[in-house]
């Protein structure tokens, strides 16, 4: 290891695991300090004793063009967790007619309607072009017309599940930087990536497990508090009420959530918390085929804008949900239940569920706070900033998250002339493996070879 000093990374989310992940396979002494009894952030599964079932706190889609989030859990061991649908296909359904139909991207996709939403043409997908070139204070709804073919069977649904928030408010620019990542790079960025076992096990363990193995001290349920700076840096804080003192060649990485970090840093710019996301998962008597016969589907006409099955549990992901929140459990279940069921051929009262209200579950996503993002470098020299509400261009996503931690992570390195390099602690890892699924109408005709087929999970 080297003598260049310890780095204190503060929250152990995705982009805090990121950052930590990177500094140790730069040789960095690393310490990691949590609030909470357990990693992961937002990002994490956990065990519920009504469902008798892992769920995860909450639904995350997740696509093969999401390099630096696929990058981190090939690194950290997390790709055997995680399967890779291929060709790419997008199932939808309308929960007012009924309506089901399949975007499958890639090649020649815009000059075959079997390959589109019902009834588009393809100058309809070009209009999307505009959100790339958004001045800065346009909202999506400012640049793709509601009058369109399109906003509603798909730019909306898609741009509120991608950026928390309604279409009249959310940024044009950061809807534009998930379609240049994703369906204007082709087929092969666009592949939906599953984590069968949970989030935790792609991406949580596997990083706690090499943090753990290059000696990375781990401290859960320690609360920071208390930053104190002096001569243009970090000198120390207190985690879990023992004071750390930080020597000359210490670092801080801050990842926290941004209303913990404008707590603890003067001065600090943030973007404000943005709405809630709901999360009903309902434990069934067995597995469920969906439309369109892929593990999702996206929903157009409701309250949800997507459907999860995952063996004998179904998850409905609501975004931009703080009217939704404000119910009772048991209202929101009903309601969701009510409208998704029929589609499904369920029937009857609904079955054990969960309701998970994840409050401030993105930062706000509008122009105006998006402009309040800072960027990974602080105005003291030993502090650097990581979490999905910093300046990424992206989204408030996994892979904004960890794209965070990197670029954190770099920061701190170059701040002590010690540029990351290839880890000699960790070897290369194998990439996730890959699912081929063919569909005809939305029904799986094939899942050849052995390598293309999912291992049995629990």
């Amino acid at each position: 290891m080297s003598k260049a000093g310890t780095v204190h990374v503060i929250g152990a989310g995705l982009a805090g695991l990121a950052a930590a992940i990177r500094l140790v396979e730069a040789g960095r002494r690393v310490a990691v300090y949590e609030q909470a009894p357990q990693a992961g952030g937002r990002c994490r599964s956990f065990h519920d004793a009504t469902l008798g079932r892992s769920i995860d706190n909450g639904s995350h889609m997740v696509l093969s063009g999401n390099r630096e989030l696929l990058g981190y859990a090939r690194r950290t061991g997390g790709g055997d967790a995680l399967e890779e649908l291929r060709p790419a296909a997008f199932p939808f359904l309308d929960l007012r007619t009924g309506a089901a139909w399949t975007l499958r991207p890639g090649g020649l996709w815009l000059f075959d309607p079997a390959r589109r939403v019902p009834g588009s043409r393809p100058l309809d997908y070009l209009a999307s072009l505009r959100c790339l070139t958004a001045r800065r204070g346009q909202s999506v709804a400012d640049c793709l017309s509601p009058d369109g073919a399109l906003f509603e069977p798909l730019w909306r649904p898609l741009a509120v599940s991608a950026l928390n928030g309604p279409v009249e408010r959310v940024s044009a620019r950061l809807f534009g930087a998930v379609l240049r990542e994703t369906l204007l790079r082709g087929e092969a960025a666009c592949r939906p990536v599953l984590a069968p076992r949970g989030l935790s096990a792609a991406f949580v363990d596997p990083a706690l497990a090499r943090l753990r193995a290059a000696g990375a001290a781990l401290n859960l349920g320690a609360r920071v508090e208390g930053l104190t700076f002096e001569d243009g840096r970090v000198t120390g804080f207190s985690a879990g009420g023992n004071a750390v003192t930080l020597g000359a060649l210490d670092s801080v990485v801050l990842a926290a959530p941004a209303w913990v970090a404008a707590r603890l840093v003067p001065g600090l710019a943030v973007p404000p918390p943005g709405p809630a996301i709901v999360n009903l998962h309902v434990r069934l008597d067995g597995p469920v085929r969906l439309p369109g016969g892929l593990p999702f589907v996206g929903l157009v006409g409701g309250t949800a804008e997507w459907l999860f099955a995952r063996d004998d549990l179904l998850s409905v992901t609501v975004s931009d949900a703080d009217a939704l929140a404000d119910l009772p459990a048991e209202e929101i279940a009903a309601r969701l239940w009510t409208e998704v069921a029929p589609h499904l051929r369920l029937g009857g009262a609904i079955p054990p569920f969960r309701v998970v209200k994840e409050r401030r579950a993105t930062p706000d996503q509008s122009p105006e706070s998006v402009a309040r993002r800072p960027g990974a470098r602080t105005r003291w020299s030993n502090l650097t900033l990581a979490g999905d509400w910093t300046e990424t261009g992206l989204p408030a996503t996994l892979e904004a998250a960890v794209r965070s931690g990197n670029r954190a992570a770099e920061a701190t390195l170059s701040n002590g002339n010690n540029p990351i390099r290839r880890s000699r602690v960790f070897p290369a890892f194998t990439s996730f493996r890959h699912r081929p699924i063919w569909t005809d109408g939305g029904a799986v005709l094939a899942r050849p070879g052995p390598e293309g087929q999912s291992k049995k999970r629990g």
